[in-house]
């Protein structure tokens, strides 16, 4: 490889990235933003999938409460990109250890890197309810953190898709005093009699029977449709997506997992070292619950580790030398 100097002002011979981030979203960016900043040689390689794109709004950021995930994106690009960190639009789709990371993109490429940050988040399996994905981040949520407060005081509907869902009904009841559980594929005797006390409690209704399908007008859901042909006036409705880690990558690194309730994900230390040498993660690549701004968090904990260990890494080098 030719001899590059980026704008971090370090020169390398061989063309090796430090870091490669894997995935562009808050937590990729924010990791990308300290590194770069750190003067390390960085890429960031994002697919353009970023897990709350089908929402208009982010919420609960400080400073960037209402902004548009996109807009936010786009924001941290060009954050990145005063720092000399290079931003390819491609995805990863193998990666090896050796003296340094391989990383195959799709497109052809390969780079290396003496370190990774992985940060490719996961994807939400919706209910297969007609009608339930359509609306998905608009009046179909999932999170009353994220919208509860644009939908507040609303008639909220909850899906369950578990006995689990007992706790999103009585978590939304803070947003609105009208609250129905449709239980749809969950047995009335799944749920505890602590279950129906709290329920009762919260005034939340609870409504058997398989949920067929939305009612909607005008472009706004205005119902709940049950298999039996009635129908419940509903303006929002709550759902718990099935939550699939994308941690393709770390198996092939041989990373080891931790199955949880909602999926397995890489056993971390506190700044999202993986049982891997040299592997970091963050954002929802390592919890289900991560939001954007514990998403940025943890993307900037990660790159300050990260930084130190090269940093070190370089040192002890020089000393046995």
């Amino acid at each position: 490889m030719t001899q590059s100097k980026d704008l971090t002002g370090k020169t390398d011979p061989t063309g090796t990235y430090d870091v490669i981030v894997v995935g562009g979203g808050a937590a990729g960016l924010s990791a990308a933003l300290v590194l770069g900043r750190s003067r390390r040689r960085t890429l960031v390689v994002d697919a353009g999938e970023p897990r709350n794109a089908p929402s208009d709004h982010m919420q609960g950021y400080l400073t960037r409460d209402g902004m548009s995930p996109a807009e936010f994106l786009a924001l941290g690009r060009e954050e990145i990109a005063r720092y000399g960190v290079e931003f390819v639009r491609d995805r990863v789709v193998d990666v090896s250890r050796g003296e340094d990371f391989a990383v195959a993109l799709a497109g052809g490429r390969t780079a290396h890197a003496r370190r990774l940050i992985v940060t490719t988040g996961l994807r939400d399996e919706l209910p297969a309810v007609p009608g339930v994905a359509e609306r998905f981040g608009r009046d179909v949520l999932h999170c009353p953190f994220c919208h509860g407060w644009e939908v507040r005081d609303e008639r909220f509907g909850v899906l369950a898709s578990s006995p689990r869902s007992v706790h999103q009904a009585l978590m939304v009841s803070g947003w609105s005093d009208d609250v129905t559980l449709f239980l749809h594929t969950v047995a009335e005797r799944e749920l505890s009699d602590d279950d129906l006390r709290r329920l009762s409690a919260a005034g939340v209704k609870v409504v058997p029977g398989e949920v067929a399908g939305l009612r909607v007008e005008d472009d706004r859901l205005n119902g709940v449709r049950l298999a039996d042909g009635s129908t419940h006036d509903r303006s929002v409705l709550f759902v718990a997506p099935r939550a699939l880690p994308q941690t393709g990558l770390m198996e092939r690194l041989g990373a080891e997992l931790e199955e949880t309730p909602y999926g397995a994900y890489p056993v971390v230390d506190p700044t999202g070292r993986t049982t891997v040498p040299g592997v970091w993660t963050a954002g929802n690549a390592m919890g289900f619950a991560e939001q954007v701004v514990h998403a940025a968090s943890g993307g900037y904990r990660a790159a300050g580790a990260v930084v130190g260990d090269l940093i070190m890494s370089d040192l002890d080098a020089a000393l046995e030398a």
